[in-house]
């Protein structure tokens, strides 16, 4: 066993560090021990064992880098890249061509064995030679009369054919007339139908077929030669055919045959339409013929007179006698030794048997090496007599070409007699031969002697004494000589096991030594629908590179699988040749390890078991289609049992067991995929509870598939459903908190398709339905647990860091929308009219005019005096309301694919809304239009007003102030207060309604339009230019690397165009959203009225669901959603309530139905399987462009270390005042950072703009826009993952964290990319000068702070992308700064706006993780820092112009104190390694000529150096940016002597240290 091939993390990555079955959740994260730069394509490097035969080797090539723990690089997994989508191929990758046969294929059950010998009576065109060749089907004619011979030779020609199929009826008809010969073959198609016919036509006693295409047999007297045409041939037998021509000149039948046929299809074609169904066309039969038009027959005495007849159906007795022939071999063995070599044809323990298995392998090889790979299925893989004849004409090939006879066939194949395969077939035929004299010393000489070997077996067969043979298999002398068994299958399985592992699975260049891809199989177009894929030029650097050309040996491999003793190793090099890629996986297909791989299912051992489901999973994978053929032959079973199997710790079979049952899950998953029947059959093995149980497993690739499995079963399956009580849900819901990002996604994704949304790999396939009938539950129950469902998921997710999860939220969210849109409808119209009232100034309103809440209270007065109903109900309204309050949120997500989702589903409710009966009551606002000049005003204008605590900014645009603030909610019967009492810290005041609306109209407030400024985003087709313009203040964030999601408006219009942008909506469309005479008049119904019948409706098509699945239940139909209408619920509704209002209810109808969203969560989950685990990725492997970067990186990082240690020693006694650059850019340089080891720095603007510089090369390497609304700033900045890259990520002060890569374009050809972005903070204060968001990234844990405007401190888990803590800060004032201890301690420094400094402690109480408390400052601490040399002492700077020193040691008093700046001090920073810190002065409009940075040394307590800003106009009165007093940034460098100072008027003035020469 190779022990170096082991299983590598896959894509998705896995963790190596897990030990046992303990889970130290760092194996959630997948590709962390990538050694790539901050973005890989894929990253893994931990070892996975396959079974008991593979040594899991942890070793990496990471081990061989300078420093043997890198960093862990983090956003840096697949998700990262793909966000859940699945990955388009490559432009130009090929179109896989069908592996199966085709549905039309060939199968043969009749043939005609047609012999024209006419003994003794030879042809007038041949002229025999004197000897000559007499053998007709290994029997001389002339040793018996010649009637008698015939009979003999038709018998012995039919076994022949037997031994090849047996299950075909073979008819010899032996020297026909015209008319016997027709009426046989009218008889034989008859009997065949549809089926093939094999015609045999031996004409060795009749004359050469004629140059016009005639054959020639007999009148019924023997008088004459009666010629027969071809067109008659083709008459009788029609098509499908396979002929077989054996007579001198056959090559004028196959041509001429060829010709009458193509004349045959093209009057077909034109006069009548084509043929019958199921008959081919004519030119499809196929033809072997023995030699060519010009060419007769040899007639060598040696061979039989039927060497081409001989060699299709008895290869292994011509084979040998050839060998003999043509090969001297010691001991002169003679013919009649070889025809007693022991064994059976059919038993490879044998020698005769392994012959036979060595030429199968080598003839099929050899086709397999040479045929084009449509041709090879379709004569090797469709047909077993046809595959057989033709793996034996290469046989007649080789040899009748040595006799001046060229053998053709129909259709024609490249020649194949000089391939070098036919070398390894004679030496084995040597090394069995030159035992033979030792295995038969001891035969009875009087034993009979057979003309063949075929006849040998067939007298064998036939003994019917109890007694056991006689042959030399048996006697003594075997004892005496065992036969040595050829080493041929193990040398070639060496031979592929050398091409495995000495670069068979590195990609080259397209050449001679390239897999071969024909022209027809290139997708030309593939690139057109295709997101777009990062040039990269390291990560992509093998975007022109390709798979190498597969070893010769991988059709042996098949025909060893048949062999015990070669099994497994032969199962062991096949797994590692499919897990190089779908490539290989097709090519195995191809070649036909279908079957035998089926089969080994029924009887497998335990130690094939891992091997098994690994190349299962690789199959399914690929190919999903064969589900069927799992079903069909219960192999299922096999993957069921594996998977609910327990683990036996004393076999040892399955080193890795819980990923091999992650394997087993996912087979079985694809199994019941769209496939009714996999899902009935995996429900029958109780996969589901085994799945169920696994939920808990500590591998999360096995809780992730497990949820996607429990999904699959239940996608549209109703029945199934039915059976699953609230426990499964629990669980599902539970799961949510995981660690892992694709173990919560798959949990959604459950949880939507057991709520309607569909599994399908079909696009066009939605689903809906909800939950089914769910026949055990009432229907209010089932309308409960519906809503519990999707409202427990909604506030687990709603903040989740990852997007990938958030996208998987809405698709949940958007099933319930789809079932209970009356709800929605009734929740819309509540939010509309509150958010009204709201912008009307409600504290100017008479609590009679709150509409919404007058309709709430007689919604619950209607219920009566039961309480628990009322209760019921407004619990049920409260939470719809809270999550489509969620929905409005997700609306403006940051990340686009997100925002675009909920998009599509708020706007599915607004335009119900606009639809519904709420237009027409006269006490609605609904038909007023919206505000757009004074609120477009009011919305963009540069002050900004805080919302409570319990609210957060949630849109692009910024919240509306109201004159005096918004009071908080304090009226006791409304519905604001019914919903706030149960979701007061869910409901978020989205601006307003009026974006809602211009979203409907087609004016999405998230960049989906040409309205704000464009960052390069990867779809660059035409505006490739930089947008700098300000459209209503929205900028546009780069684009995520792959971005499917696409809004789709509930109005039937043409869909949006390619490049994403939503176009407006029509005319009249708009003006129904804008003008109030557009709407029906006003009606007589009160808004209860209105909500009660949406309401009644929701329920009435609840119970048209429930019937149609119980109608189908109790009618033996088990309900499957394919039942009505492919899965849509009865969206069509026109029920209404009996009531003597009738309000023409019908929601829906003219509604575009584009709800429940699609998921493809599925798919990307798939790729796992189809990508390489047992061998390092590219960036792993030594030598690889990638590897050698990252060698190179790291030693230079260290080499940079080094340096700059030795610098950090002198630089606090150097001056600092020497220049090193300036750089210029548009606005306030608000945010500066520079990376660690590259030279570049990143600066963010007062705004949303950022830029990259080269500050060595002072110039500018990349400008994009963060996102973040008007008003709002970048008020944090860092680069990530610095040592193997960089990813820039910014905090704004709306809330939100994003992430960016690709800003290097050496390094990056694409644009830049958004990487990731979540809602760092929500909860945010009401001040009227804020911080913004404050963030501290700890690289060595993964750790992201993020305080700010708040209470909280919110502590973010890179690893699991999800929420550690929430960490009161007991100030109502906003953090202005947070640093993080360095190593492993769980303390970090906060300061405060209202000058105090606190030290946390994140192992203690959330509440309580205030350690100290500073309170010297009086005034805003601009920055804290910690000591760069003295552990547990600190520096902070405040506003007053004061720096102080503390010890955590000491007391309350600060060790020392600077007066930098009586007038002020703006920015404030302390270099990490050197005791140098430096502060810049207050600017002032009357100092502004005289603001400076010092820099003060902390070693020799002296000033280093000072920096004159040298402004040359007057800053502006007012602030110019709304958030921390800053007028200026500072920034060291982290590691040089370096530091930047940034001014208002746009200049950043990069300042060093004046060292001496260190050596």
């Amino acid at each position: 066993m190779n022990g170096h091939q082991h299983y590598a993390e896959g894509s998705n990555g896995r963790h190596p560090g897990r030990h046992g079955g303990h889970d130290e959740d760092d194996a959630t994260e997948r590709d962390q021990r990538s050694s790539t730069r901050s973005d890989p394509s894929s990253g893994r490097t931990g070892a996975r064992g396959i079974n008991g035969g593979y040594e899991p080797d942890l070793r990496t090539s990471m081990t061989d880098l300078p420093d043997a723990v890198p960093m862990l690089p983090y956003w840096s997994a697949k998700r990262h890249l793909t966000c859940g989508n699945p990955t388009p191929p490559p432009p130009g990758t090929p179109k896989m061509a069908p592996w199966r046969a085709a549905p039309g294929k060939i199968k043969t059950a009749h043939a005609a064995l047609v012999l024209c010998l006419n003994i003794d009576v030879d042809p007038p065109d041949i002229i025999k030679t004197n000897p000559c060749a007499v053998l007709e089907a290994w029997v001389d004619p002339h040793t018996m009369p010649s009637h008698k011979a015939l009979e003999v030779i038709g018998t012995n020609l039919q076994h022949q054919y037997e031994g090849l199929n047996p299950k075909i009826s073979y008819k010899p008809i032996l020297d026909p007339s015209k008319e016997d010969l027709k009426r046989f073959c009218v008889n034989l198609r008859k009997q065949a139908m549809e089926d093939a016919v094999l015609f045999h036509y031996n004409g060795h006693g009749v004359p050469k077929p004629t140059p016009s295409g005639e054959l020639w047999c007999f009148n019924r007297n023997y008088t004459q030669y009666i010629p027969i045409a071809l067109q008659e041939i083709q008459s009788w037998l029609r098509s499908p055919c396979i002929f077989i021509w054996d007579c001198s000149a056959a090559g004028n039948l196959l041509s001429n045959f060829v010709k009458f046929a193509e004349q045959r299809d093209n009057d077909a074609r034109l006069h009548g339409g084509g043929y019958p169904e199921g008959m081919p066309p004519f030119s499809e039969c196929i033809q072997l013929a023995a030699c060519a038009a010009d060419e007769q027959l040899p007639s060598c005495p040696e061979l039989p007179a039927d060497l081409f007849t001989s060699c299709l159906t008895s290869p292994i007795d011509i084979a040998l006698r050839y060998f003999l022939l043509t090969n001297q071999l010691p001991n002169e063995i003679s013919t009649d030794q070889v025809m007693q070599l022991p064994g059976d044809l059919k038993d490879r323990r044998t020698p005769l048997g392994e012959l036979n298995w060595i030429f199968t392998a080598i003839t099929d090889t050899i086709a397999w090496t040479t045929f084009p790979r449509e041709v090879f299925t379709r004569l090797y893989r469709s047909d077993l007599l046809i595959a057989s004849l033709f793996r034996n004409f290469l046989l007649a090939e080789r040899i009748m070409k040595n006799y001046h006879c060229t053998p053709h066939t129909y259709p024609p194949l490249p020649p194949t007699n000089t391939h070098p395969l036919w070398a390894s077939w004679d030496l084995a035929v040597d090394a069995c031969l030159r035992q033979l004299p030792s295995l038969l010393k001891n035969t009875d000489p009087s034993a009979p002697k057979d003309a063949s070997l075929g006849a040998r077996n067939r007298r064998q067969a036939t003994r019917t004494d109890q007694v056991a043979p006689t042959g030399p298999s048996n006697a003594p002398g075997d004892r005496a000589h065992a036969y040595i068994p050829s080493r041929f299958f193990t040398d070639q399985l060496t031979a592929f096991e050398v091409w495995i592992s000495r670069g068979g699975s590195a990609l080259t260049k397209p050449g001679p030594l390239s897999l071969h891809v024909p022209s027809d199989q290139l997708g030309v177009d593939a690139a057109a629908d295709l997101a777009p894929y990062p040039a990269n030029s390291l990560e992509q650097s093998d975007h022109h590179l390709v798979p190498r050309k597969p070893p010769d040996q991988l059709p042996i491999v098949l025909q060893v699988l048949l062999s015990q003793p070669h099994r497994l190793r032969a199962l062991i090099l096949l797994s590692q040749f499919v897990d190089l890629g779908p490539w290989a996986v097709h090519l195995a297909l191809t070649i036909g390890i279908f079957p035998y791989i089926a089969r080994l299912l029924q009887a497998a051992g335990q130690d094939l078991k891992p091997v098994l489901i690994f190349i299962w999973a690789r199959i399914s994978a690929v190919d999903p289609s064969c589900q069927v053929d799992l079903y069909n032959n219960q192999g299922y079973k096999y993957f069921a049992s594996a998977l609910a199997g327990q683990d036996d710790p004393r076999q040892g079979l399955f080193p890795n067991g819980s990923e091999h049952k992650a394997m087993c899950a996912f087979i079985l998953s694809t199994i019941a995929r769209d496939y009714v029947h996999g899902q009935n059959a995996c429900w029958r093995e109780r996969v589901f509870d085994a799945c169920f149980d696994h939920l808990d497993s500590g591998d999360f690739l096995l809780r992730q598939w497990s949820a996607l499995c429990i999904a699959q079963i239940w996608d549209g399956n109703d029945e199934i459903k039915g059976y699953v009580d609230r426990d499964m849900q629990d669980h599902l819901i539970a799961l949510l908190s995981d660690d892992s990002p694709e173990v919560r996604s798959a949990a959604l994704y459950a949880l939507s398709t057991f709520l309607g949304a569909s599994g399908s790999a079909d696009l066009n396939k939605l689903g809906g339905g909800g939950s089914g009938s769910m026949y055990r539950l009432d229907e209010r129950s089932h309308f409960r647990m519906e809503v519990t469902v999707v409202t427990g998921a909604t506030l687990a997710i709603k903040e989740d860091a990852s997007p990938m999860v958030r996208k998987e939220l809405l698709v949940l969210i958007s099933c319930l929308v789809k079932e209970w849109r009356g709800y929605f409808i009734v929740c819309a119209w509540i939010y509309w009219e509150e958010d009204r009232r709201w912008k009307d100034g409600e504290e100017n309103q008479h609590p009679d005019d709150d509409v919404a809440a007058i309709a709430i209270t007689e919604w619950l007065d209607s219920f009566g005096d039961d309480d628990d109903y009322r209760a019921e109900n407004r619990v049920l309204l409260s939470s719809i309301f809270t999550i489509f309050s969620i929905l409005l949120e997700l609306s403006v997500d940051p990340y686009q694919e997100v925002a675009t989702n909920a998009q599509t589903i708020v706007d599915y409710i607004m335009a119900l809304l606009l639809e519904s009966p709420f237009t027409r009551l006269d006490s609605t606002t609904l038909n007023k239009p919206p505000s757009t000049a004074s609120d477009a005003k009011s919305l963009l204008n540069g002050t900004r007003q805080r919302v409570p605590s319990n609210q957060s900014m949630q849109t692009a645009t910024q919240t509306p102030p109201s004159p005096a603030g918004r009071p908080p909610l304090t009226r006791s019967e409304t519905m604001t207060n019914t919903i706030q009492n149960g979701v007061s810290s869910t409901l978020r005041r989205t601006s307003s309604f009026a974006n809602a609306l211009r979203s409907l109209a087609g004016n999405i407030a998230f960049p989906s339009l040409e309205d704000g400024r464009s960052s390069p985003k990867p779809q660059q087709a035409q505006n490739t230019q930089e947008r700098t313009e300000v459209v209503e203040g929205v900028s546009r964030p780069p684009s995520p690397n792959l971005n499917f999601a696409q809004y789709t408006s509930p109005y039937s219009r043409p869909e949006s165009p390619e490049d994403g942008y939503v176009q407006p909506v029509s005319a009249p469309q708009a003006a129904a959203l804008s003008q109030p005479e557009a709407h029906p008049p006003t009606m007589d119904f009160l808004p209860s009225d209105v909500m009660e019948a949406l309401m009644e409706e929701d329920m009435e098509r609840l119970r048209a669901r429930r019937r149609v699945g119980n109608h189908a239940r109790h009618h033996g139909h088990p309900h499957h959603r394919d039942g009505y209408g492919g899965g849509a619920s009865p969206s069509g509704s026109t029920f209404s309530v009996d009531s003597s209002i009738v309000l023409g209810l019908g929601t829906g109808v003219g509604i575009r139905d584009v709800l429940p969203l699609k998921s493809r969560f599925y798919d990307w989950c798939c790729e796992y399987f189809k990508e390489p685990q047992m061998r390092q990725p590219e960036a792993d492997e030594p030598g690889s462009v990638q590897y050698n970067y990252q060698v190179w990186r790291q030693q230079r990082n260290e080499q940079v270390i080094e340096d700059t240690h030795k610098q950090a020693l002198e630089a606090p006694r150097c001056r600092w005042d020497r220049p090193v650059t300036t750089i210029q850019i548009n606005g306030l340089p608000l945010s500066l950072a520079f990376h660690a080891f590259d030279p570049h720095l990143v600066i963010a603007n007062e705004s949303d703009m950022i830029t990259v510089w080269d500050w060595i090369k002072r110039k500018r390497l990349n400008r994009f826009w963060n996102g973040n609304p008007r008003g709002t700033s970048i008020t944090s900045l860092h680069i990530i993952n610095q040592d193997v890259g960089g990813i820039i990520l910014t905090g704004a002060a709306d809330g939100m964290i994003r992430l960016y890569r690709n800003y290097d374009p050496n390094l990056c050809n694409g644009p830049v990319q958004m990487v990731s972005a979540f809602r760092g903070l929500n909860e945010v204060l009401q001040v009227k000068r804020g911080s913004g968001v404050v963030t501290d990234w700890k690289q060595t844990g993964g750790s992201l702070l993020v305080g700010g405007d708040s209470r909280i401190v919110r502590v973010w888990d890179a690893h699991t992308e999800s929420q550690i803590m929430d960490l009161d800060t007991n100030s109502e004032s906003p953090i202005t700064a947070l640093t993080s201890d360095s190593g492993s301690s769980s303390t970090f420094l906060a300061s405060f706006a209202d000058g105090s400094v606190k030290i946390f402690d994140r192992r203690l109480e959330e509440d309580d993780a205030v350690v100290r408390s500073y309170h010297q400052h009086t005034s805003w601490v601009q920055n804290v820092k910690w000591h760069p040399t003295l552990v547990g002492q600190f520096l902070s700077g405040s506003h007053d112009g004061e720096v102080k020193l503390w010890d955590i040691r000491g007391g309350d008093e600060p060790l020392q104190t600077w007066d930098m700046f009586s007038q002020g001090l703006s920015a404030f920073d302390v270099h990490e390694q050197t005791e140098v810190f430096a502060a810049t002065s207050a600017l002032m409009v009357s100092n502004w000529r005289t603001q400076r940075t010092d820099v003060q040394s902390l070693s020799t307590k002296r000033g280093l150096g000072s920096l004159t800003t040298g402004l040359t106009i007057p800053p502006p009165r007012e602030s110019m940016t709304p958030f921390t007093p800053k007028t200026s940034s500072l920034a060291f460098h982290p590691k040089e002597m370096v530091y930047g100072v940034g001014s208002w008027d746009g200049t950043v003035r990069i300042m060093g240290c004046k060292l001496p020469s260190v050596s």
